[in-house]
């Protein structure tokens, strides 16, 4: 597969609005009816779609997120000793083509740049070769100290260069591995913490406890303001805040260190390698996702692990599959791969875009699907150990962290799909929507991956500043388990209308909803929306024609829609940026829900879709549209492109693939 790239510095580098609501003009597309235009462009992403999926029945596109990736894994093989020169070059490569004209990177297709993403990015550059006085080096290193310098860097990347001795352990916050212990109604245990902090933020912990230091191969002064003193004054907040407070818990964890009992060191860091060990899934990985891999192979070395040992050689074996290469001389890291859900959405979009329910795709599909179910325990038990698993997880091998999200999104997919084998798709499906149910939290709604994962504390920490590190329920997840539950006829369930009420209940006053794992108001009503009409709400309802008309007020000039990241910090970027196929797609899916097939917004949306479809079935989609953490962490997801779109075509053509089912049952 192929990564889009629009060159080193890509569109919108100035960082300014798009208040006009216009994209670059396309072609205007021959006079034909919108039906025609639409089963054209649907008849064109059908044969796309098809021809992409695997022999084994799944589909799945490259995940692009930012660079750090690519840094790190340099970063990591540096310190490992394994060192690579055909990687390195590869790496460098790519890492290059994503610089920016101002000597910067950023963490999203035309995103300002960003400065930890800037220094990893250009450490990892000096690994591979480049000098200091090379001028994409020395832009580079002057945007960094006008930004103020590493001490402005978020924790994880001062950790990075604190393991070449380019950063003082000392003047890092402490996390100590005693924190395996903390029973799970303590505050700050570590199933206090999402998933994804959890399974990094264990493994850190041993890292910090011996702050390895391997020989640096070169200085890096000229990434600091003032490389005497490259530690700014730290200052406090006043004690009765909660910075404050969590500023001197810090403190008073650095002190501890002093005293800790040695006895009790070993025994965390014995119990810590057991729950890293123990986490490991059958492909070597961790979670399915690179972060948490790559400091559980740092952690277990430190603690004693052979680089041939059969855990160590698994994770780095692991590591290796999240490269993509281009070419054969550029090489690109994902920092997760997502076929569960390609897949399923894929399925959805195939079968609502009218595929016949038994097309052998459809059906391989399924058997993968199947197959993938998650029928063990996993970290999700802690919060609820007599409840019997059934989930879905994203990655390949995931068995450890299941997502309500997934298992929603399968179940909608097989429930389109007339397999061979109805029973066992029954079975999968009840297993599902029992454990579905079971990850309900208090308030009615659904997080992605943990139940009434909400504590404030965590993301207080000095430590934690890398994201979002608590999962707590959002309506995008919500929506699609309200969906699930619905099509499998349990729109009448108490608990179903419990999450119908909360939907409601966080309808923001502009008529939209906040989209937590994509963006974001565009995604969180494209998400809303289906699940209220499908759970019984009638389209004239207040919250559904409030929605509609935010849809048709934020609908750019040329037809399509579209939403730059920076809404999640701004809100005059909300359902502001240029279109795109993936944000259009879920506009239409919206509109569509709501009895909106006649209006003039469906039509134009439809003719930006055909006008901007390439002749091969494919959209262009340079821009981020999925999130890992608000802000933080996006997401290029390059099957989001396809599945979105031809799901609002198909629904355009022939109406929702579950409506159809049913209508034909009756």
């Amino acid at each position: 597969m192929t990564a889009t790239t629009d060159g080193p510095a890509g569109p919108g580098v100035s960082g300014t609005k798009n208040t006009t609501r216009v994209a670059p003009p396309a072609a205007p597309a021959a006079q034909e009816s919108v039906t025609a235009l639409a089963e054209r462009t649907a008849a064109r992403a059908v044969d796309h779609l098809l021809a992409r999926q695997d022999e084994a029945g799944w589909w799945k596109g490259d995940l692009d997120t930012n660079v750090t990736m690519d840094a790190e894994d340099l970063l990591l093989r540096e310190f490992l000793g394994i060192r690579d020169e055909p990687t390195y070059a590869a790496a460098a490569r790519w890492i290059r083509s994503q610089q920016r004209e101002d000597g910067t990177w950023a963490t999203f297709h035309g995103g300002p740049g960003d400065l930890s993403a800037t220094i990893e990015a250009y450490v990892a550059l000096r690994l591979a070769g480049d000098q200091a006085e090379a001028p994409h080096m020395t832009r580079a290193a002057a945007w960094v100290r006008e930004k103020g310098g590493v001490a402005r860097s978020r924790v994880f990347t001062r950790i990075w260069l604190a393991l070449f001795g380019w950063w003082r352990w000392e003047d890092l916050p402490e996390m100590p591995p005693e924190i395996i212990y903390f029973p799970k109604w303590f505050p700050l245990n570590i199933y206090d913490f999402g998933c994804w902090a959890r399974q990094t933020i264990v493994p850190l912990t041993v890292v910090c406890a011996f702050r390895p230091v391997h020989p640096a191969p070169f200085a890096l002064d000229e990434l600091h303001r003032d490389p005497a003193h490259p530690r700014p004054d730290a200052t406090m907040a006043p004690a009765t805040t909660w910075d404050g407070a969590f500023q001197r818990i810090d403190r008073a964890l650095h002190a501890y260190r002093k005293v800790a009992s040695r006895r009790l060191r070993r025994a965390a860091l014995r119990e810590a390698s057991r729950w890293i060990i123990e986490r490991q899934e059958n492909d070597g990985c961790w979670g399915g996702i690179q972060p948490p891999a790559v400091y559980s192979v740092i952690a277990l070395r430190l603690l004693g692990y052979d680089l041939d040992h059969p855990v160590l050689k698994a994770g780095l074996a692991s590591l290796d599959r999240f490269a993509v290469w281009h070419d054969a001389d550029t090489r690109m890291v994902e920092a997760c791969q997502s076929p569960v859900w390609d897949t399923c959405l894929a399925s959805i979009a195939l079968a609502d875009a009218g595929l016949p329910r038994d097309h052998p795709a459809l059906v391989k599909a399924a058997d993968w699907m199947l197959g993938e179910q998650v029928v063990r325990p996993g970290d999700w038990s802690v919060r609820r150990p007599g409840l019997t698993p059934g989930g879905w997880a994203f990655e390949f091998h995931n068995d450890s962290y299941p997502d309500t999200d997934d298992t929603a999104e399968v179940a909608l997919a097989l429930r389109r799909i007339q397999h061979p084998d109805p029973e066992r798709v029954e079975r999968a499906l009840a297993r599902a929507v029992r454990w579905n149910l079971g990850m309900q939290s208090r308030d009615g709604a659904w997080g992605a991956f943990d139940v009434d994962n909400t504590s404030k504390f965590p993301n207080r920490l000095p430590f934690c500043d890398f994201g979002e590190v608590i999962d707590p329920p959002s309506a995008d997840v919500t929506a699609h388990v309200v969906e699930m539950l619905a099509a499998e006829g349990k729109q009448h369930d108490p608990r179903t209308r419990k999450a119908l009420a909360w939907l409601l209940s966080e309808q923001e006053a502009d008529g939209s909803w906040f989209g937590r794992w994509g963006v974001n108001y565009l995604y969180g009503t494209g998400s809303v929306l289906p699940a209220l009409v499908t759970a019984g709400l009638p389209t004239s309802h207040p919250a559904i024609r409030r929605a509609v008309r935010w849809l048709e007020k934020v609908q750019n000039e040329d037809g399509g829609w579209g939403e730059d990241l920076r809404s999640y910090i701004d809100s005059e970027w909300a359902a502001n940026g240029t279109s795109t196929a993936s944000q259009t797609g879920w506009a239409l899916m919206a509109l569509l829900a709501a009895g909106e097939k006649d209006g003039k917004a469906v039509e134009r949306g439809i003719g930006w879709l055909a006008e901007t479809q390439r002749e091969d079935g494919y959209w262009d989609e340079p821009y981020f549209t999925g999130t890992g953490f608000p802000w933080d962490f996006s997401i290029n997801y390059h099957l989001y492109r396809m599945v979105f779109p031809l799901t609002a075509l198909g629904r355009y053509l022939h109406g929702d693939g579950l409506e159809r089912l049913a209508r034909r049952v009756a």
